[in-house]
């Protein structure tokens, strides 16, 4: 199937520099971008993910406890 596209010059400009930087021609990428929209990547659907996740991180949760993660409240946007 064959379809048509009238887009923004800029937009064209960013799809093509995208699809450089991922090894691919213009009309791949964009035939990618479409099936991604279509059929979400698999760990979206995966339905043990939330729990996966908590697992994964739990397994790192005190490996940072030694860092400050407090606000500098002197450095603010004014």
């Amino acid at each position: 199937m064959s379809i048509t596209l009238e887009i923004r010059p800029e937009v064209q400009a960013g799809l093509s520099r995208q699809a450089s930087l991922s090894g691919r021609d213009l009309a791949g990428y964009m035939v990618d971008l479409l099936e991604a929209a279509v059929h979400p990547p698999l760990l979206k659907q995966d339905p043990d993910f939330g729990r996966r996740l908590v697992e994964a991180f739990a397994m790192v949760r005190c490996l940072t406890d030694d860092v400050d993660f407090s606000r500098d409240r002197s450095t603010e946007w004014r």
